[in-house]
C-alpha cells in the first residue's frame, strides 16, 4: 500500500495530468517512526522551515528543526498539542509544496480534524503568518490544561464491512450517559472517521464509555493527549479562540476545500467572515465527519488519485474504509483495498 510520492503512478499521456485529491493528516501524524521527516527537506524547503523555527523562538517555543532532529522520540513532548500542530503543519507543507504540478492536478483539499487548518493554509485561504496563528494558537488551547479527551471504537468489522452491532453499542451507551444529565460524566461523538467512531467527552464520560463498550482487540482505546475537540465541551475554546484570532487572515482559497461537513468552499464563492466562523466556531464544538468529507471528494470532484500527506499514514485505513463503503473504483471489502490501492492511493508519508 504504501508508496513514495508519485512512484507508481501511471500517467495516461505525455500531456495529460492526473486530478487528484489532497489529504491532510490530523492530530496524531508525527510519531517515533516519523522522527527526522523534515531533515530531506531541510535544503529544498529551508525558507519556509526557517520561518516557522523564527515565529517559534518569537513566542519561546522550540523550533520544529530542533523537535525533528531529536535523537529520540518523546512523547510528552512531541504529542503536545503547542509542538504537535507545528510539526505536523510543516511536514505535510513540505509533502504538498513536493507534490509535481506538471503531473498532477490538485483539484480538491480535505483533511481530518486539524486537517482542516492544513487544507485552509495550503488551499490559499491562509498565508505563512495566518497559517502559522492559527495552528499554533488552536494547537495551544490546551497548554495549561487538556480539556477532556477522545476514545476511538471501530463500527466495522475485521473485513471492513458495517457492524450494526459495534454502532448500536456507541449510540446506547451515549444515550444511557446522556440520560443522567451529566451526573455520570459527557461524552458525544466526536469523529466520524471512516470505519471508526471517535468519541469525546471529560474524564467521567470517557471511562464510562471505556467501561461500557464491548472490547474488541485493542478497542476502545483513548488517544494521548488529544482533547474532546468537536464537541460541545469545547464552547470555551471558541469562543477565546473568536477573541484571539481576527477574521483579517482568512482568504479566498484558490483550491476548492471540503471541510468537516462535507460542505464545499470554492475559490469565486467563499465568504471571508462565514469561513473564519465555520473554522473557529462550529468546526472547533461541533462533530467533524470525515467520512462524509472523503465521500464528497469523490462524487463531486472524481480524482483518479486520493493524495494523503504525511507525516506517516494514519490515516490510511479510515481513507479505505470510506473507499469500501463507497465502493469506489470496486473496493468492496479490506483485501480488495490492500491488493489495489497502489493505484489510487498515494501515501506522501511512508
Amino acid at each position: 500500500m504504501s508508496s513514495s510520492a508519485g512512484s507508481d503512478i501511471q500517467v495516461g499521456g505525455p500531456s495529460q495530468k492526473q486530478r487528484i485529491v489532497v489529504i491532510c493528516p490530523g492530530r496524531g501524524s508525527y510519531t517515533s517512526e516519523t522522527l527526522g521527516y523534515l531533515k530531506k527537506y531541510q535544503s529544498k524547503y529551508a525558507e519556509f522551515i526557517s520561518d516557522i523555527d523564527e515565529r517559534r523562538r518569537q513566542i519561546g517555543e522550540p523550533t520544529i528543526s530542533e523537535l525533528d532532529n531529536r535523537e529520540k522520540f518523546s512523547p510528552g513532548i512531541h504529542t503536545r498539542g503547542e509542538h504537535a500542530s507545528a510539526l505536523i503543519y510543516a511536514c505535510s507543507y513540505c509533502d504538498f509544496m513536493n507534490i509535481d504540478r506538471d503531473k498532477y492536478e490538485i483539484v480538491a483539499i480535505c483533511g481530518n480534524s486539524m486537517g482542516w487548518y492544513l487544507a485552509l493554509a495550503f488551499g490559499g485561504a491562509l498565508d505563512w503568518a495566518g497559517s502559522f496563528q492559527l495552528i499554533q494558537t488552536m494547537g495551544s488551547m490546551m497548554k495549561q490544561e487538556i480539556v477532556g479527551g477522545q476514545i476511538i471504537y471501530p463500527a466495522v468489522d475485521d473485513n471492513w464491512q458495517p457492524d450494526g452491532v459495534r454502532q448500536r453499542a456507541v449510540y446506547a451507551k451515549l444515550e444511557e450517559l446522556a440520560s443522567h444529565e451529566g451526573r455520570l460524566g459527557q461524552a458525544y461523538i466526536s469523529i466520524w472517521l471512516g470505519g471508526f467512531i471517535v468519541i469525546g467527552g471529560d474524564k467521567a464520560g470517557l471511562d464510562f464509555m471505556l467501561k461500557g463498550l464491548p472490547r474488541t482487540g485493542d478497542y476502545p482505546f483513548q488517544l494521548i493527549n488529544h482533547a474532546a475537540f468537536h464537541t460541545p465541551l469545547l464552547f470555551e475554546t471558541s469562543k477565546r479562540a473568536l477573541e484571539m484570532i481576527s477574521p483579517d487572515i482568512f482568504h479566498k482559497p484558490h483550491t476548492p476545500l471540503i471541510d468537516g461537513r462535507g460542505h464545499i468552499w470554492q475559490p469565486y464563492s467563499t465568504g471571508q467572515q462565514e469561513l473564519y466562523e465555520y473554522t473557529l466556531g462550529h468546526q472547533v464544538y461541533a462533530p467533524y465527519d470525515f467520512t462524509t468529507s472523503i465521500t464528497v471528494a469523490l462524487k463531486e470532484f472524481m480524482p483518479d488519485q486520493l493524495w494523503l500527506l504525511g507525516p506517516g499514514a494514519s490515516l490510511g485505513g479510515a481513507i479505505g474504509q470510506t473507499l469500501v463503503k463507497n465502493r469506489w473504483k470496486k473496493f468492496m471489502s479490506k483485501n480488495d483495498f490492500k491488493e489495489r490501492s497502489k493505484e489510487f492511493l498515494t501515501l506522501s508519508g511512508v
